[in-house]
Parts: C-alpha cells; sequence; structure tokens
C-alpha cells in the first residue's frame, strides 16, 4: 500500500503542467490553473496536507475526465 506524504505546491503546479493544465493565474485569494474551460483553485499555502490533495486530486479526474481509483 503506498503511503500519501504531503507535497509542496510548487511540485503539485509542475504535475498539473504536465497533465495540460495552464497558469497559474491570480484570482482573487486563489491561484487558478486551467484546463480547457475548466478552472482549478490552487491553495497558496507552501504546502498541502494529504486532505488537500486527495480533494484536489479528485476535482482534477473530474475536470480530465480520468479516474485513478485515489480514495
Amino acid at each position: 500500500m503506498n503511503q500519501w506524504l504531503p507535497c509542496k505546491r510548487k511540485e503539485f503546479i509542475r504535475r498539473l503542467l504536465k497533465l495540460g493544465f495552464d497558469g497559474p493565474f491570480i484570482g482573487g485569494r486563489h491561484h487558478l490553473m486551467v484546463y480547457k474551460e475548466h478552472r482549478l483553485a490552487i491553495p497558496s499555502n507552501r504546502e498541502y496536507s494529504i486532505p488537500q490533495l486527495k480533494m484536489m486530486i479528485h476535482e482534477i479526474e473530474s475536470i480530465i475526465g480520468y479516474g485513478c481509483g485515489y480514495s
């Protein structure tokens, strides 16, 4: 079983860029990453907790139409 670890913000954004997202763009309290017509809010903290990562990955899966099976 894989163990989840917190992730640095820069690394998370780098991986989103590899998936085809554009940005980050300034948008109020959060920065935004854009994938086609979809927007994903990126929190401004330097490191994302495990619950934050799981929530954002679930949202990314629904945006790009891919299910990794993480729960």
